[in-house]
């Protein structure tokens, strides 16, 4: 009885780290499958044109993050690696455990059937009873035999549960073996892609190096446009605002000069997309971020400041753009090279869509989540389809990565 209960014990042991090492597995899992498909999106977004030397430099700046992503798969499958040997060793040593109590409950059930053959054979059970003194002696002796038999009983099922639990522990000891054996394979084949990554870096490195001034003066001219966009959008907004409040006939005391004054239905609108933060849907179906929100350095040159106003998505080509919140077109603008940019009003939020080769929109115009509202403009010479998206409440900009759907 006290194997019985050690082997219980055992398997609740067993169950309950496996249940543990399952979830952190599973976490792991979910992670490699994330970088995977994210290096799939690389791929298929952002290298169809890659060779030209007019794409050098943004071709540099799109192998750089995809080495960065295949290095973040890499070190997710090495912890997912180092995980499955832990398991591995952990099993390996309940898999002896359990053998060494398997053969004990063996020899002891040899031992017991052997006794049990030899007291058979000097006298018969029926003699056992008949030799009894008294009627209780002859109960006694039968209540004996009766728990005999059943103890036997349950040693010769409890070997067959011993079995049958090393049994299965063995087959999870090879499911976990093979699923090492894949991983250490994907992990050498994403060491080989990165080893190729970086003969192209190398390579565009030396081309840019060769009109690095060039490529300078584009970045900086880059710069100033952006700056010149974003200062005609604060504008636009500003005076959307003046012209929204100049209508409200009571002004609330506590109003500020550069905040929407919102009537109880934008009000209401509002106070819903502030709810939906986290979870607003991604303004195109597939995408990848190639330039985030905020200002930071330059990749290739951390001495040029880039201001990031939003977030800039790489999608395929013949996108469109789609509205990521029940609204209505504020404004339309045109920008220097014919694109398009809709901004669309939530409450005393607005999001703009630049970059659009045109618009199914007009100012005006009521939007619900998802509507199309315009194809997004591909760069003939990179061959790259990018989409501007930019977040504001009132003047204020946001980033726009904390209100999206995480992918």
């Amino acid at each position: 009885m006290g194997n019985l209960k050690f082997n219980i014990f055992l398997a609740l042991v067993f169950l309950m780290s496996y249940a543990s090492f399952s979830q952190t597995k599973e976490q792991l899992e979910a992670q490699r499958k994330k970088y995977r498909n994210e290096i799939t999106r690389y791929n298929k977004l952002l290298f169809k044109e890659i060779g030209k030397k007019e794409n050098a430099l943004q071709d540099l700046k799109d192998i750089n993050q995809k080495i960065q992503v295949r290095n973040k798969l890499i070190k997710t499958i090495q912890l997912e690696a180092k995980l499955l040997s832990k398991g591995i060793k952990t099993n390996e040593r309940k898999i002896e455990n359990l053998k060494k109590n398997l053969e004990a409950l063996k020899t002891d059930y040899a031992s017991m059937i052997y006794k049990s053959y030899k007291s058979k054979s000097q006298q018969s059970r029926m003699m056992f009873l008949l030799s009894s003194q008294n009627f209780y002696q002859a109960y006694k002796r039968l209540e004996y035999m009766k728990q005999y038999a059943s103890f036997r009983k349950k040693q010769g099922e409890e070997i067959l549960v011993q079995a049958n639990f090393i049994s299965k522990l063995n087959d999870s000891l090879r499911y976990q073996k093979s699923v090492k054996d894949t991983l250490i394979f994907v992990e050498k084949n994403q060491k080989d892609a990165i080893i190729s990554d970086k003969k192209q870096q190398e390579s565009l490195i030396t081309t840019i190096k060769k009109k690095e001034g060039k490529y300078k003066r584009e970045i900086k001219k880059n710069v100033r446009e952006e700056k010149i966009v974003a200062e005609r959008i604060d504008k636009i907004v500003r005076e959307a605002i003046a012209k929204a409040n100049k209508k409200v006939a009571n002004k609330p005391k506590n109003s500020k000069k550069n905040e929407f004054i919102l009537s109880p239905e934008a009000k209401a609108l509002a106070a819903k997309f502030e709810l939906n933060k986290g979870k607003l849907p991604w303004p195109v179906q597939e995408g990848i971020v190639v330039r985030k929100f905020g200002k930071q350095s330059h990749p290739l040159y951390p001495g040029i400041e880039i201001n990031g106003t939003g977030l800039h998505i790489v999608t395929s080509q013949g996108s469109d753009a789609e509205a990521i919140f029940n609204g209505e077109v504020l404004n339309i603008l045109v920008g220097s090279g014919g694109t398009k940019n809709v901004m669309i009003r939530h409450g005393n939020y607005i999001t703009s869509y630049n970059h659009l080769e045109n618009a199914y929109v007009k100012k005006g115009d009521k939007i619900t989540t998802g509507q199309k509202i315009g194809r997004i403009f591909t760069d003939k010479v990179s061959g790259k389809t990018t989409l501007i998206f930019v977040l504001l409440k009132n003047t204020y900009k946001l980033n726009p990565a904390s209100w999206m759907l995480k992918r």
